[in-house]
């Protein structure tokens, strides 16, 4: 009796576990596909890009502006600023 405890043990959890990380990696994949983001967002992200291990630059559209921050450890800086977008 206690063997097959054991036995299901051993043979369940992994399989338990191994269902719940190819779920969250399924999630992470489909996330990406699915349609837009809500039209109300008043902040949206354009672009990223990674300088250093600590150091990122974002394109951030607020207001009709696109704003140029530096994102790191220390906290977000204001790189650069556009005047309004192209209509």
């Amino acid at each position: 009796m206690l063997w097959s405890y054991i036995l299901k043990l051993f043979v369940l959890l992994p399989l338990v576990c191994g269902l719940m990380v190819g779920c969250l990696w399924l999630w992470r994949r489909l996330e990406s596909r699915m349609p837009g983001q809500p039209a109300n967002r008043t902040i949206k992200v354009q672009e990223t890009m990674m300088l250093s291990p600590g150091l990122r630059l974002a394109v951030i559209e607020f207001e009709g502006q696109k704003l140029l921050v530096s994102v790191g450890r220390g906290g977000v800086q204001l790189v650069d600023k556009a005047g309004g977008l192209p209509k």
